[in-house]
């Protein structure tokens, strides 16, 4: 399943930051960020991660909400 993501992660930076945490919650190469969107999207692969990243991102400092169809 792929979970879609917006969020206010801006920089490859803050995008480094959160690479462990998002590596552990999907699997190396299973997520990614479209920065240059204008919702900063996140799509990451994986089964019942809708409310673990969200949370993950808000213990980081960043918003992070699910967009659905």
């Amino acid at each position: 399943m792929v979970w879609v993501f917006k969020t206010n992660v801006t920089e490859p930076q803050q995008v480094q930051r959160l690479r462990p945490m998002l590596d552990e919650v999907a699997g190396c190469g299973r997520w990614n960020f479209a920065l240059d969107d204008t919702d900063r999207i996140l799509r990451v692969v994986g089964e019942c991660v809708g409310h673990i990243v969200p949370d993950m991102l808000a213990r980081q400092g960043f918003d992070c909400k699910e967009l659905t169809d």
